[in-house]
């Protein structure tokens, strides 16, 4: 059923956005002419910078609603919230100006509408974090529920029931199962919801009982039910999920394509497939690399001067490795060993207390400076600051066979840092447990998990105990 009080949240919604854009305005106000902190001309009179707030929070809340915003987001990460966010206001300000353009309101500080729209991304992400926060907790007391039914009571719907309950901050509360074959299910399924009937009792449970979302976990050889099932619960209001059958088969988390007008599994989402992701992630690496060769740049020509100084051979090591699209490229790091065969360096690991190391590069290595040049292959386009460690042709070649999904890692550019060496795997570590890793920021990269990576690298420190 289609719960009456959507529409009175979607109004609250657009009240607090309304809200917080008017104290966003008195706070920019504030900060611009009367704080003193930045240098301003004489302002127009407060009530005609009001005036246009007004107007832009009018502008925000209809491309909010236009574009679904108040739409309920529990099944979506926040990443996803504040990139909606960034989007409705940038927009939002490019439509005033246009305004500001037609009306020719000069007078109106553009420094002033930068500073406004800077401050309403952040205090509107802050309070959209708050609420959901909030909202995962009052689910996990067992309010705000929503109520599923899930048709189908084998393998397919009590794997899908097992995972819903391992997440109560959902709020999702299972109703029971639907299921021609009760007397095959219904001893195994002496610690699930109960089967409440078969197939053709659907109608007759979504119209005396509250259910929110109709699950279909049937078997392929059951597909001819489906277009059935969905006109009835298209008929009372409830949303219907399907859930594939060859689910289990799939590698990872698939998602709808559109290929010569026929629509198709991809069996793998990877957001930085699309290009307005890959465009911004790139320019970020650019910007990070070029700044922190400028900040590292003294720590930089220490390590040349002692690497010179203690050992014989070139500064820069360069060994080849397997980056994007699996096309192979040269790696640089600052010279740690004494210089060594080609094959010796391409197909043995480094152990601990290696005796190949020299005393400055066991120092570079434990603290990962010998890492700084590769910031110059982030720059040189091989790399991006956050993604998978790269490895050698000879490990990938050894690896692929043995452990499973290795060569997705490639789908994406390496890193200088990824979600697996932020959570310690350096070294001496699982290769199944990187891949793991690995995988799950390929499937939901982010830019604020690419920030977050940056942040515990830094803060966990360079120094790693498997580093060696």
């Amino acid at each position: 059923m289609i719960r009456q009080s959507q529409g009175f949240l979607t109004q609250l919604y657009a009240l607090a956005d309304f809200l917080c854009i008017q104290l966003v305005f008195l706070l920019s106000w504030w900060l611009k002419f009367k704080s003193g902190w930045i240098p301003f001309d004489s302002p127009l009179p407060i009530k005609h910078y009001l005036m246009w707030s007004v107007s832009y929070a009018l502008i925000a809340i209809f491309i909010s609603y236009m574009t679904n915003f108040y739409t309920p987001k529990r099944k979506k990460q926040f990443s996803f919230e504040v990139f909606k966010i960034i989007q409705v206001h940038i927009f939002s300000l490019l439509l005033l100006l246009s305004l500001l353009f037609i009306l020719k309101e000069v007078d109106v500080s553009r420094s002033y509408l930068l500073l406004f729209l800077v401050n309403n991304i952040l205090a509107i992400s802050f309070y959209r974090y708050m609420i959901k926060i909030s909202l995962k907790r009052v689910r996990q007391k067992g309010y705000n529920k929503q109520f599923i039914l899930i048709l189908g009571a084998g393998s397919l719907g009590r794997q899908f029931y097992t995972k819903l309950r391992q997440h109560p901050e959902l709020g999702y509360e299972v109703v029971g199962f639907l299921d021609d074959y009760q007397e095959k299910h219904e001893i195994p399924y002496q610690n699930y919801k109960p089967i409440i009937g078969k197939i053709n009792d659907l109608e007759s449970i979504l119209n005396s009982s509250i259910v929110d979302e109709v699950i279909i976990a049937l078997p392929l050889d059951a597909h001819h039910k489906f277009g059935s099932i969905i006109n009835v619960c298209e008929k009372v209001g409830v949303k219907t999920l399907i859930i594939p059958d060859f689910y289990d088969f799939l590698p990872s988390r698939p998602y709808f394509d559109n290929f010569a007008e026929m629509p198709l599994i991809n069996v793998r989402d990877i957001p930085l497939d699309e290009f307005r992701n890959r465009l911004f992630k790139r320019a970020f690496d650019i910007i990070f690399s070029l700044t922190a060769i400028i900040l590292t740049a003294p720590v930089m020509v220490a390590s040349v001067i002692a690497i010179k100084l203690t050992s014989q051979g070139p500064i820069i090591f360069k060994q080849e490795r397997v980056g994007l699209n699996r096309r192979t490229f040269m790696m640089y790091k600052f010279r740690s060993m004494n210089v060594l065969s080609e094959s010796a360096s391409n197909t043995e690991w480094t152990v601990e207390n290696d005796p190949r190391r020299t005393k400055v590069g066991t120092f570079l290595r434990k603290t990962s400076l010998d890492e700084l040049p590769q910031f110059f292959n982030v720059l040189f386009g091989h790399m991006s600051v956050v993604g998978p460690r790269p490895e050698r042709p000879y490990f990938v070649e050894q690896f692929k066979e043995e452990v499973p999904k290795y060569m997705v890692k490639h789908h994406i550019r390496p890193g200088i840092t990824g979600w697996a060496q932020s959570n310690g795997l350096r070294g001496d570590t699982s290769i199944e447990e990187r891949i793991k890793h690995d995988i799950f920021y390929i499937e939901n990269w982010t830019f604020l998990f690419d920030i977050k990576i940056i942040w515990r690298t830094i803060i966990n420190g360079f120094i790693n105990k498997n580093a060696y």
